[in-house]
């Protein structure tokens, strides 16, 4: 829960390195989280069949859509590409997979270009 919370703080820093345990944490709470509320939004009726979303689960989206997008161009940066690499995945199944592939890879060891190593030591 600490590597959720801590996305959270970092809510719009977009500069720096963000290791594979704080990107893959932040999504399996993300996903928990917006699985809890889709079930309140069907529980409670304000589940749209249409859109797959409800009201809490609409604005849980919302609220949590500049950090996704902050750790994961973190993320990128620490197996050294630009955030701009984000863009990849507007390509229809292959720039997912590639983005998955870039969000799999290890860290660079040493420092780079967007900071030190969130590791502390060289692997």
């Amino acid at each position: 829960m600490d590597w959720y919370l801590g996305v959270l703080k970092q809510y719009a820093v977009f500069k720096g390195r963000a290791r594979r345990k704080e990107y893959w944490f932040f999504i399996l709470f993300n996903l928990i989280a917006s699985l809890l509320l889709t079930l309140v939004d069907f529980m409670t009726g304000s589940l749209d069949a249409e859109l797959g979303m409800g009201l809490l689960s609409g604005l849980y989206s919302l609220a949590i859509l500049i950090p996704s997008l902050a750790v994961t161009v973190r993320r990128l940066h620490d197996t050294g590409r630009t955030g701009w690499w984000l863009l990849v995945g507007l390509i229809p199944l292959i720039g997912a997979i590639v983005l998955l592939v870039f969000m799999l890879l290890d860290s660079q060891p040493n420092d780079n270009e967007y900071g030190a190593n969130p590791k502390g030591v060289a692997a």
